[in-house]
């Protein structure tokens, strides 16, 4: 025993107490530690356990308050009692395989510690995975709060909101559980109360509580583990799509709530009855009560299976002992996004819907959805020719977002029949199993699994390809395979190919005439231009017979003057309104920019590479000593900030989903110039009088890219401006949602919510659904630290409604506008 307690105060600070410089241990408290005093302690200690009696006092590692650890400090770690679990700011080993690799935050929260990286499995997260920089301390405040606090600005990113609550110290137990206790030592607080993805031997689950999947920055995963208030237990997808069940029935007759599930270190699962205490169903790991595994926990992972997993001391490593779907296809949207998960010798891989293998070849099930790899199934509306249907084998298809798919009782020609026939329909899968069931799915957010025993065969609607003919091949006795001539065919003596030979040299010499002529006018008519000096037609022919031509055309100043008639109207500060000859409307951009003609021309070619349907198109451009000038496109309509504002319009506002799709236009065009671009694009100077919007209320962006380009990235430090582009993007949704120019004040999420449903006179859970994910994804997008923000692709998913997003750490953080602190927040739930 005494070995073990110098080994204990030799490997870290399991034992100590500290504030300031001040240890303390039990009811002795000194300032350094030597040799004789670290002995004394030991027998201290085992006195304690054989004379004293504080045996329960010394199973937890307590902290005062003020302990705090450093996001920067990698070499503290608050460890319990027993060295079993740490707590503290976690990086690398599993947290960056289940977390984005390439993030430049961390995690904070509790996870074991059993010496290899890998095997230290996080078992609860601050914010359910909420992400903060390494600049960031994990503090117990004065107050009695547990914070996680970003040091640059002093923002409250998390609190465990007990102020009020008389702390007076925090706990790490054996078991993991972090507790906060009060003068009496009782638990006022506890990590057991808030699960994250995982539940230890001891840990009680009840309503309304979940386990949520790990997921990447302010982006929620869509896979949760609940119990319901009959008691069943579920996983599920996006709240409204269920995997598995553990059975139909748990409710008692006459009680409300009154099942709770526990997880033991036996290796069991249950469900029991309060009141009774009689369990009502359980499942057991393959290692039930086995003496070797030493440790276990519950956790949902990234793949959306909920799983047992088993710490072998010997092995030291992790095995799982139970998982809930033993099919890992039958996981709802285990591949993600346009993917088919299937077998193969190895097990279940995920290939794409249009062919090939995720990332590559790789397969791997644990994708997240949507970022699979899989391209983006075809736009039908685009197809140039008729849709076919694409026959899909033992092959079932579901639409991922929404996931409403419709039935019909038809056969299978029928099925296919009738999705053919149906615009509005994407793909259908028919059973084949004798029950004609047909299902139909009209949305393009496609998923499936297949299987040589499923009696199911599903059709995709693509684009008509017309199919060449091939060469009838036949094969000879001698079984080489040669390709049959066509039925006429001609056969050439000498004098005949004396013949051909003299054609084709007479073709040549032609040919070679021909181009020498056109060389010489085409020389000539170049010198003659170059030396008179005269107004010529703006834009080429080409541009007169197709208004979308796309060659950019360099004009003069004079040519601008004719084009704008003068500059006669003028559509707003440095716009005006120009007529080609050929009656097609453009835009005139007068630009101030002192640059040189060479990065004009360079940042030009870059505007005039991109082409995108939320993009308005540039078209042409001037460039002399003292004029420069860009052409785009005309929109034939007006700016989204007079649509929005319009004060004639109060009496009929814009409906709701008119302005979400307005907002994924302008989401989808910054995905464009940010990640699809050969190179970053920034907007640069996103607001909503640079949206313009044509008959169809389609949005297309303008003044795009030009200041960035020109003056290169001109924003400070700790901002780039792709992500000022995100704060700027955070803006305007909230000026769209809320139809009011101006950023809310002293408002929670909550808030804003029924702000938006009572203006828009919205009801219902779904309704409110859609809402809340737009009002979140909009705080995130203006949190003040850069690195809080989600990326451009991620917000067009949560604008699409095929990812969830979490609950921000803050209402809103406008550079405008003061820190909200957390505790004048009416509410700040521990994690969302």
């Amino acid at each position: 025993m005494l070995a073990n307690c110098l080994d204990q105060l030799n490997n870290g600070t399991p034992f100590k107490e500290y504030k300031g410089n001040m240890f303390k241990f039990g009811s002795f408290s000194f300032t350094s530690l030597n040799a004789s005093m670290v002995l004394f302690l030991c027998v201290y200690i085992l006195l304690g356990f054989s004379i004293c009696g504080f045996c329960d006092e010394l199973a937890m590692v307590s902290v005062p308050l003020g302990f705090e650890v450093s996001g920067f400090d990698k070499t503290t770690t608050w460890v319990s009692q027993n060295g079993v679990f740490a707590c503290g700011f976690l990086e690398g080993g599993y947290m960056k395989s289940i977390y984005d690799e390439n993030s430049d935050g961390v995690f904070v929260g509790i996870r074991y510690n059993l010496g290899n990286k890998v095997a230290n499995l996080p078992v609860w997260t601050v914010g359910g995975g909420l992400r903060a920089s390494k600049n960031s301390t994990f503090r117990l405040s004065e107050d009695g709060r547990l914070i996680l606090v970003e040091n640059i600005n002093g923002l409250i990113l998390w609190s465990s909101n007990t102020s009020k609550l008389g702390v007076q110290k925090a706990s790490l137990l054996d078991n993991g559980n972090l507790v906060l206790l009060d003068s009496e030592e009782e638990v006022v607080w506890q990590s057991f109360n808030s699960p994250t993805s995982s539940l230890l031997p001891g840990q009680s689950f009840h309503f309304p509580q979940s386990l949520r999947a790990p997921s990447t920055k302010s982006i929620s995963s869509y896979y949760n583990f609940v119990i319901r208030p009959s008691g069943e237990l579920a996983l599920v997808w996006e709240s409204n799509v269920t995997y598995w069940k553990s059975s139909a029935a748990l409710s008692s007759p006459g009680h409300t709530i009154t099942k709770v599930a526990r997880f033991h270190s036996d290796g069991s699962l249950g469900v029991f009855d309060v009141l009774t205490n009689k369990s009502i169903w359980s499942v057991t790991s393959k290692d039930f009560n086995d003496s070797s595994v030493g440790l276990r926990h519950l956790r949902i992972d990234t793949d959306g299976n909920l799983r047992i997993y088993s710490w072998y001391n010997e092995l030291k490593m992790w095995t799982v002992g139970w998982q809930a779907v033993e099919n890992q296809c039958n996981v709802f949207g285990s591949c993600g996004l346009y993917s088919l998960c299937g077998f193969n010798s190895s097990g279940p891989v995920c290939s794409c819907l249009n062919e090939g293998t995720i990332d590559g070849g790789s397969g791997s099930i644990g994708s997240d959805l949507g970022l699979s790899g899989c391209k983006k199934l075809v736009d039908l509306d685009n197809c140039k020719t008729r849709t076919s249907m694409m026959d899909l084998k033992q092959t079932v298809l579901y639409g991922l977002y929404p996931p409403h798919d419709f039935d019909l009782m038809l056969n299978m020609d029928d099925c296919k029949a009738y999705c053919s026939n149906d615009t509005s329909c994407i793909a259908a899968t028919s059973k084949n199993d004798g029950s004609g069931l047909c299902t139909i799915k009209r949305t393009g957010f496609i998923s499936g699994y297949s299987d040589p025993s499923l009696p199911a065969i599903s059709y995709l609607k693509i684009c008509l390809v017309p199919q060449a003919v091939s060469a009838r091949k036949t094969v000879p006795q001698g079984g080489a395979t040669e390709t049959s001539l066509p039925s006429r065919s001609f056969i050439f003596d000498g004098n005949s190919s004396k013949v051909v030979t003299a054609l084709v040299m007479i073709g040549l010499v032609t040919a070679l005439v021909t181009l020498t002529v056109e060389i010489l006018v085409i020389w000539s008519v170049y010198r003659r231009r170059k030396s008179t000096m005269r107004v010529r037609i703006p834009f080429d022919k080409d541009a007169l017979k197709d208004p979308h031509y796309s060659a950019l055309v360099r004009l003069s100043f004079e040519e601008i003057k004719e084009l704008t008639s003068d500059f006669a109207t003028q559509l707003g500060p440095s716009i005006f309104k120009g007529i080609l000859p050929n009656q097609t409307p453009i835009i005139v951009k007068v630009l101030n920019n002192v640059v040189s003609e060479k990065d004009f021309r360079v940042a030009v070619t870059i505007l005039g590479g991109t082409h995108h349907r939320n993009l308005v198109a540039v078209k042409g451009f001037c460039c002399e000593q003292k004029y420069k000038f860009l052409i785009y496109e005309f929109v034939p309509g007006r700016s989204a900030d007079k649509w929005l504002f319009d004060s004639g319009r109060r009496s009929n506002e814009p409906h709701w989903q008119d302005r979400i799709d307005i907002a994924l236009g302008v989401a989808r065009a910054l995905a464009y110039l940010h990640l699809e671009c050969q190179s970053c694009v920034a907007h640069g100077n996103l607001k909503l009088e640079n949206v313009m919007l044509d008959q169809n209320l389609v949005p297309k962006l303008m003044d795009f890219g030009l200041e960035g380009l020109l003056q290169g990235d001109s924003a400070s430090s700790s901002e780039s401006a792709s992500e000022r582009d995100i704060y700027n993007f955070g803006q305007m949704l909230l000026q769209i949602a809320r139809l009011k120019r101006d950023p809310p004040q002293d408002e929670d999420v909550n808030h804003l919510i029924n702000e938006i449903l009572e203006a828009q006179r919205l009801d219902g859970h779904e309704e409110y659904e859609r809402v809340s994910r737009v009002v979140r994804i909009a705080l995130w997008c203006v949190q003040n630290q850069p690195f809080l923000r989600p990326s451009i692709g991620e917000v067009v998913k949560v604008l699409e409604g095929t990812l969830s997003v979490d609950r921000p750490p803050s209402s809103f953080a406008f550079t405008s506008g003061r820190q909200v602190d957390v505790e004048e927040q009416t509410e700040i739930q521990e994690h969302p």
